[in-house]
């Protein structure tokens, strides 16, 4: 099917593109205007949302708590958001956020970790690291059960959520289900649907590129499994789902990603979504796709956590 008509207005504004930012426009000024949007996001009501402070590897790591019920001991959703590994942050996705505690029932954990250029790889996926593990041991006090975890992420943050994933099979703690929305894997950017939908498409493959080379510190990062995930050992992660859209310039490397999961013994779920755009799961003002997107993968976990 085509785009979906609900996209028209957002395609047509070339601002709404995401891509290489010209030599005058500064990060903070692409944060800014990337936020000023998203953050129109409709929110779902749910129970309470509390800010607390976690001790990070660097430092304080800030996260946002999303509870859907007064119910004790709910299970975790550590949740990374995307936005390259540069723009997004806990404001942007808290809409997502809201959607996901509402429909799984889990508490959702959303990680503030530190975002490039000013932290290069590792730094963010040492905090979503960190993040993870004080989860599962400060349960307790968190008001969360420990034993039963899931990471989520969308874009980059999917790649950090995968990435964590892999790190927790190795050094624990134990993670349940892993949910990947339009993961951004694959460095090289030169599949099929990068080249395809790499402009006009609302995310452009020059976004993409340059979002790694902010991430990326050195050269051999780039060919790192724990960054170029299609590199990685599978074996043995828990059950995944994976979201792609159709229209998306990582739309492959999502679905190949899920195809070597699947080759490796893990239980997958992969989903394609038709006539979206990257980033759709997060915009429930534009299509109701969005809503459906993030219910799907909440019934997935709430399934695995059964």
């Amino acid at each position: 099917m085509p785009v979906d008509p609900a996209f028209a207005g957002l395609l047509a504004d070339k601002r709404s593109e995401l891509r290489a930012p010209p030599a005058h426009v500064s990060v903070d000024d692409m944060r800014a205007g990337n936020k000023a949007y998203l953050i129109t996001a409709p929110k779902t009501p749910i129970h309470a949302v509390e800010d607390r402070v976690l001790p990070g590897p660097a430092g304080p790591l800030q996260v946002r708590i999303y509870r859907p019920t007064s119910v004790a001991r709910v299970p975790a959703i550590v949740f990374c958001h995307g936005g390259g590994f540069v723009l997004g942050d806990l404001d942007t996705h808290d809409s997502i956020c809201h959607r996901l505690a509402s429909s799984s029932g889990c508490a959702v954990v959303a990680v503030d970790y530190r975002r490039a250029p000013e932290t290069r790889f590792p730094g963010a996926l040492d905090d979503c690291t960190a993040a993870l593990r004080r989860v599962a041991a400060d349960a307790v006090s968190l008001d969360v059960d420990g034993e039963r975890i899931a990471l989520c992420g969308d874009s980059a943050g999917g790649n950090l959520a995968a990435a964590t994933a892999l790190r927790a099979r190795r050094d624990g703690p134990c993670v349940r289900h892993v949910a990947l929305l339009y993961p951004m894997l694959d460095p090289a950017c030169d599949t099929e649907s990068m080249h395809a939908y790499g402009r006009g498409h609302l995310l452009a493959r020059s976004g993409v590129q340059w979002s790694w080379s902010q991430y990326l510190g050195a050269p051999d990062d780039a060919v790192n499994p724990l960054v170029a995930l299609l590199r990685a050992d599978l074996a043995g992660l828990p059950t995944t789902s994976v979201v792609t859209a159709e229209y998306d310039p990582l739309r492959d490397e999502g679905e190949a990603f899920a195809a070597r999961l699947l080759a490796a013994g893990v239980d997958v779920i992969s989903r394609r979504y038709a006539g979206m755009v990257h980033g759709f799961a997060g915009l429930p003002q534009v299509t109701p796709v969005a809503t459906q997107a993030i219910d799907d993968i909440a019934g997935d976990i709430r399934s695995t956590f059964a």
